[in-house]
């Protein structure tokens, strides 16, 4: 049995808990004085979210290359069915259980316990229905899984039926390491090519672990050449690509030492922990040092109310107050710009997708006509499809690259805003150094497509979504020409549906265009609400609790005094210890400063 290096990832998960114990006593600190908001964010959205974050393997290849044998092989056991074929195949989700139990998680986000022996006859149809099952969780005692490692078998990417597909896209983004799977039979064909410059490399170029399996099948003077020949071909791509021929089989069969999943595993193991471990502290981090300029502040008005009479710090509470009320109107400003520009997003993509359906429709007789009889029934429904895949790609960028213009213009005018709060704040409190609060993102509320706008791109992303999600509405209605190939007159038959059929499919991909708009803008809705008022908020806050502990107090102002000097002293030294522990997470021992990995490690 496989399993990943334990001391590599105990010492990140020992490094998590320090990160989790820093972050712990910032928001224990922030609660002290008062900013109650700061303290349950931090805990509900930091310390919270470190301990359930878990690392997500995509295990990504075309279809009959043995990705479900290679899972199994990695998770210890034979616990995925394999066989299965690419039009009915679901996305298996592997999580660590004591015992196998599965469950069945639909689009709406339901979830619906099935028999662990029905896991193998649902994935080649047997239950539920297809297009409305998201994928299957099934849990499993691997000790690969253990180590909060969440494994993703995904359908064949040469499915391009239009079933599954693109799912697998939408997934890579989210991956921490995506194992690309190819065949020692037929390394890197055209289309595997082309999947990796469109797809992946654009994405995941960092965190690509390419995988030749049935590495058994070939003999000593075969491997020799194939492993040549796949180092040659992917440096093409990738400047130091990562690779690791395995034979699955022999793993399974008990043969670990001769199968190569030991190698693979190892390398796993110090990616995650070294790699993509230290840049989930490293984000961490970062969140809990932009929370530290606002506690700054917070203290900093703690201080100046210590020295204030009950009469004029009642003044100050008034007009802050005063000022969070007019930030209203500026909040209601940016929020109607978002909703006036997503309403003509989406009216400019319904407007594409009719113009679109119009001119296929117009031109699919000549398209009939033209095509050889013998050639019609095949040719006919893969023209409609790779019709729709690229109309919904070039489109899909289109609209990602809208939204993400709408997203900078956005953050950019929050950001102003609230260096033109700080400052009436700053003026408000009677601090003449007119300090002003350089307003960090904010991570907490920032859902996919707002924070990798920073990173990958929103665009790129959204895009990659958004053309899972309308081929896969499509597909259905699509196939509806494909079972009329019973049907004597075919041609005759096609021009009549065609039409009707590409109007139905168009009728489905509106709704889900503008709901998906829709979800994009609520979230971009929520962050300038939240970090318009949250300078006020926190502020207020610190304020409110300053004159209520003066009201119940019976100490001395020297004593106050005193408390707030070693306050800040406190919180300076949780300044550094974040600081110090941000910048340890990149320097090796006995070493300089690490980077992250930009194209992989040495190839094996």
């Amino acid at each position: 049995m496989t399993q990943l290096d334990a001391a590599a990832l105990a010492r990140f998960y020992e490094k998590k808990a320090t990160v989790q114990q820093n972050l712990d006593d910032l928001a224990n600190f922030a609660s002290h004085i008062g900013a109650r908001s700061i303290a349950s964010k931090v805990k509900l959205e930091l310390v919270a979210k470190l301990d359930e974050d878990r690392f997500h393997l995509v295990v990504v290849g075309e279809f009959n290359h043995g990705k479900t044998t290679f899972v199994n092989a990695l998770a210890g056991g034979p616990f995925l069915p394999t066989g299965v074929t690419p039009t009915t195949a679901t996305i298996h989700h592997l999580r660590w259980g004591t015992e196998p139990h599965a469950s069945v998680v639909y689009a709406d986000g339901k979830e619906e316990p099935i028999p662990f022996e029905a896991v193998r006859t649902f994935a080649v149809g047997g239950s539920g229905s297809s297009d409305r099952v998201d994928h299957l969780d099934i849990f499993v005692p691997a000790e690969l899984l253990r180590e909060r490692i969440l494994l993703v078998d995904t359908p064949g990417v040469n499915d391009l039926s239009l079933q599954r597909a693109d799912i697998t896209y939408s997934y890579i983004p989210r991956a921490d390491a995506v194992l690309f799977l190819l065949d020692a039979g037929q390394i890197l064909k055209e289309s595997e090519r082309a999947f990796l410059e469109d797809k992946l490399l654009k994405a995941s170029r960092d965190k690509i672990v390419f995988v030749v399996t049935k590495w058994d099948l070939l003999d000593a003077g075969e491997q020799k050449e194939a492993l040549a020949y796949a180092k040659e071909q992917l440096a093409r791509l990738v400047k130091t690509p990562v690779l690791f021929p395995v034979s699955a089989e022999a793993a399974l069969d008990g043969r670990v030492a001769e199968s190569g999943m030991p190698e693979l595993t190892a390398h796993l193991s110090r990616f995650l922990a070294e790699e993509r471990g230290r840049i989930l502290l490293d984000n961490a981090l970062g969140a809990g040092l932009s929370v530290v300029s606002l506690v700054e502040r917070g203290m900093d008005a703690r201080v100046r109310a210590a020295s204030m009479r009950s009469e004029e710090l009642d003044r100050r509470i008034d007009a802050l107050t005063h000022d969070l009320a007019g930030q209203a109107a500026t909040i209601e400003q940016r929020r109607l710009t978002i909703r006036e520009e997503v309403a003509s997003i989406k009216t400019g993509a319904r407007k594409d997708l009719d113009r679109f359906v119009d001119e296929v429709i117009l031109k699919l007789p000549a398209v009939i006509d033209d095509a050889k009889s013998e050639d019609l029934k095949d040719f006919l429904p893969a023209f409609l499809e790779d019709t729709f895949r690229r109309w919904a790609e070039a489109e899909a960028k289109e609209i990602g690259a809208s939204l993400e213009a709408l997203a900078e213009k956005t953050i950019a005018l929050v950001k102003q805003d609230a260096r033109d709060a700080s400052t009436r704040v700053a003026t408000t409190m009677g601090d003449t150094g007119q300090k002003t609060l350089d307003v960090k993102i904010d991570t907490f509320r920032y859902e996919v497509g707002i924070v990798t706008l920073f990173t990958a791109g929103v665009g790129t992303l959204f895009a990659n979504a958004l053309l899972g999600v309308l081929l896969l509405v499509a597909a259905p209605v699509l196939a509806l020409i494909v079972r009329e190939r019973v049907q004597a007159e075919y041609r005759k038959r096609v021009k009549e549906i065609a039409p009707e059929l590409m109007r139905t499919a168009a009728g489905r991909m509106a709704p889900k265009l503008d709901s998906m708009v829709e979800d994009f803008a609520k979230h971009l809705d929520a962050w300038v609400v939240s970090a318009s008022e949250e300078l006020h908020r926190e502020i207020l806050e610190v304020l409110e609790g300053t004159r209520e502990a003066r009201r119940i107090s019976t100490v001395d102002e020297e004593t106050v005094r005193q408390g707030l000097t070693e306050d800040g002293t406190r919180l300076e030294a949780l300044k550094k210890t974040l600081e110090g522990a941000r910048s340890a997470l990149w320097m090796p021992e006995g070493g300089a400063p690490a980077e992250p990995s930009a194209d992989g490690v040495t190839m094996h």
